[in-house]
């Protein structure tokens, strides 16, 4: 059977609650006016949650207040001061949030020390059909330029995503396929960014028109262009100066002088897309298409041996997708409202030598549907089941081909069942899964064909109790299990993006864990707090890790290795760490705030035996303050990350930085507030400064002193 085959199978399976439960056809006339704004308030005394504080990726939108588990929602001014082209760096200032920093155009966002396929990045809900989990160079095919909001959820509503998501989910929120009838027939947003430390020239654009009848039109653009990321001082770190140094090879030892902008890491991105929706009163539904076009240089890691090799490698990725999304209201007695959400993406990628010739080309197409139920209130009780699909096929072509062609194909039952008493609440969540991936034998690699099957079943249970109307605590245990995926079971090979021969084994057995989280939520007049502790065990967690060259020259048939070996492998771990976020308006000066706001995250990760999981970020402390005022806002911060001395195998050790940013924003009141002007300056001071969680930390800091200048406008 075929994806399309699937894929209509499917949705004539999505078809037959519809029909069981009666629920009406669409209305053939539309609303005139956009849907009113559910009722955010919560059940416990507070007054109405502003809407950036409601979590739509939970299913069921709640206040950050009510979920159990860490949140947080990045929208309006901050999302537009925090904007970067990439996603990980985009969210790197959340609480629990850092990221993989694999120089400028591939960072990838890294969830309480979790990355890979152990987090889910999605699109309204659908994943990113690319292949950024398989190798830190791969960039996310996902455009945050288009954004309206970013949501991040851990916790057990993480479960309505993927077993897999057992570090967290992150939902970037669009309008591709529109929800709402613009109020004056049409809405038109465009931003435009200037980012001085890679040159770095932005444009978004996006419109709906109502065209009557209930139907709206929506098309968006973003065109990015960056020149070389510069940085602070030295590109290289002080080990790595000091090798080239001690070289003895005249090139090599030139690249201790490297200095003030990375190579390699100019970049030029493109998107555009197009979708429409009927929306009315008995529901909506819509599709969209787009595309996504990057081309982008991976930063070098160097190599300071005379016959090692120094890979320039520059990525152009290409992506073709759409969408689909239907909701329907039910009103019944069991069930409010159907969604239904499918996306379709054809992905492939070139990885382009110094010469110009293409070396390796990556290719994937994927498919996923999702049909969520939404249950009526029942007294206290409410809740959400329904099913998933994720078809997926993925092959590489070329000289450093590491994995074999593999099919993989995931089905998926889930349900969030909550039931409020009051000032107690418990909720529960289960989650079963089928996995299946075939592996295409491949006699250069040296593998026959394999077909692995798994069965996973995850499942939490948790309380919250309301200590005051505005205070609430929780507590909840989860039990998770993730199938390998096909890097982990499959790789055998040489990977240029990584600098490693990654080498898989396909016997692994899924791997199982049990987690504890406690979350503490309160907020008064004048403040909010936020705590979350968490910990997690795993039997049989799946690492990757320097070994021994003898591990991977077999897997090479004897010939010499390009890279390190580096082997997934199979123990036991512990992950336990904490966030905490807060704000308080200090004074108020007739329209104007003063705030200051502060978060603490950390994270500890050792593997059975005591050695540290690898790449895991240290304790960090970000605090700012704030005057804000309806048509102006400026903000002061602070970031300081210690230094991580917890490493392992050759793994360096990460010093510690501060970084000192600023921001100025403002939206003359003449024009409505429909323009907003924003002036930041990050990295004040010119610190040279290295991500832990990086595998390139050695070879690309992060950004110098970058001075950005963003232009929006709402019409």
């Amino acid at each position: 059977m075929n994806n399309a085959s699937r894929l209509a199978q499917f949705l004539r399976s999505a078809a037959l609650p519809a029909i069981l439960f009666g629920i009406p056809a669409l209305p053939a006339h539309a609303q005139t006016e956009e849907n009113p704004p559910p009722d955010t308030g919560t059940q416990h005394g507070h007054d109405q949650d502003h809407p950036e504080d409601i979590v739509v990726t939970a299913i069921i939108p709640r206040s950050h207040i009510d979920i159990l588990g860490g949140t947080s929602v990045l929208t309006a001014e901050a999302l537009v001061r925090d904007m970067r082209p990439n996603l990980g760096e985009t969210l790197a200032r959340q609480p629990g949030v850092s990221a993989t920093s694999f120089g400028p155009n591939a960072s990838r966002p890294i969830l309480r020390g979790f990355s890979g396929d152990r987090i889910r990045l999605l699109t309204d809900g659908i994943g990113s059909f690319d292949v950024s989990a398989t190798s830190a160079d791969h960039a996310v095919a996902i455009n945050p330029l288009l954004a309206d909001r970013i949501e991040v959820l851990h916790g057990p509503a993480a479960l309505l995503y993927g077993s897999s998501a057992v570090g967290g989910v992150v939902n970037v929120i669009d309008s591709r396929i529109p929800t709402r009838i613009p109020p004056n027939g049409y809405d038109v947003q465009a931003t435009g960014t200037y980012g001085s430390a890679a040159e770095e020239r932005s444009l978004a654009g996006k419109t709906d028109v109502s065209v009557g009848g209930g139907f709206v039109l929506h098309a968006d653009g973003t065109y990015t262009r960056t020149s070389d990321m510069r940085v602070g001082d030295f590109v290289l770190a002080p080990a790595v100066r000091d090798a080239a140094r001690a070289s003895g090879d005249p090139k090599i030892a030139a690249l201790a002088d490297l200095k003030d902008r990375v190579p390699n890491t100019a970049s030029e991105g493109w998107s555009y897309g197009g979708g429409f929706a009927y929306v009315g009163s008995g529901g909506s539904i819509g599709a969209s298409v787009s595309q996504l076009h990057n081309f982008y240089g991976v930063p070098v890691r160097y190599s300071t041996d005379p016959g090692g090799t120094s890979e320039h490698t520059r990525i152009r990725m290409d992506q073709t997708r759409a969408d689909l999304r239907a909701s329907v209201p039910v009103d019944g007695k069991f069930l409010d409202e159907i969604k239904l959400r499918a996306g379709w993406a054809d992905y492939h990628h070139d990885e382009i030598e110094q010469d110009g010739s293409v070396g390796t080309s990556f290719f994937a197409q994927g498919m996923e549907a999702r049909l969520e139920l939404v249950q009526a209130r029942r007294g206290g009780w409410d809740g959400a089941f329904g099913g998933q699909m994720v078809l997926r096929k993925t092959s590489i072509v070329g000289d450093e081909k590491f994995l074999p062609d593999v099919d993989s194909e995931t089905y998926g039952l889930f349900t969030l069942q909550s039931l409020d008493l009051g000032d107690v609440r418990f909720e529960a969540g289960g989650r079963f899964e089928h996995n299946h991936l075939f592996a295409t034998a491949d006699s250069l690699l040296g593998i026959p064909d394999t077909d692995r099957k798994f069965d996973t079943l995850s499942g939490s249970l948790g309380l919250s109790y309301a200590i005051t109307p505005d205070w609430r605590a929780g507590l909840s245990v989860s039990r998770t299990e993730r199938a390998p995926t096909a890097d982990e079971l499959f790789a055998r090979g040489n990977h240029a993006g990584t600098q490693a021969f990654e080498l898989g084994d396909p016997n692994f057995k899924s791997e199982r864990g049990w987690g504890v989280e406690g979350n503490l939520h309160g907020r008064g007049r004048d403040y909010h707090l936020t705590v979350s502790l968490y910990y997690n065990k795993f039997d049989r967690f799946i690492y990757d890790s320097i070994v021994p060259d003898a591990a991977c020259l077999a897997a090479n048939h004897g010939n010499p290795l390009d890279f390190p070996c580096f082997a997934y492998q199979q123990t036991g771990a512990e992950y336990y760490g904490a966030e905490v976020e807060g704000e308080w308006t200090a004074a108020k000066f007739g329209d104007t705030k003063l705030n200051f706001d502060g978060l603490a995250d950390v994270t500890r990760a050792t593997l059975k035996g005591g050695a540290p999981v690898p790449r895991i970020p240290p304790l960090r402390l970000l605090g700012g303050a704030a005057l804000e005022n309806p048509h102006w806002n400026a903000r002061l911060e602070a970031e300081h990350d210690f230094a991580q001395n917890r490493v392992s195998g050759l793994e360096t050790a990460t010093p510690a930085f501060t970084l000192v940013n600023a921001s100025l924003g403002w939206k003359p009141a003449m024009l409505s507030n429909r323009l907003s002007l924003t002036l930041s300056a990050n990295n004040i001071f010119d610190v040279t400064a290295r991500r832990a969680a990086s595998l390139l930390k050695d070879y690309a800091p992060l950004p110098g002193r970058d001075i950005r200048v963003t232009v929006a406008i709402d019409l």
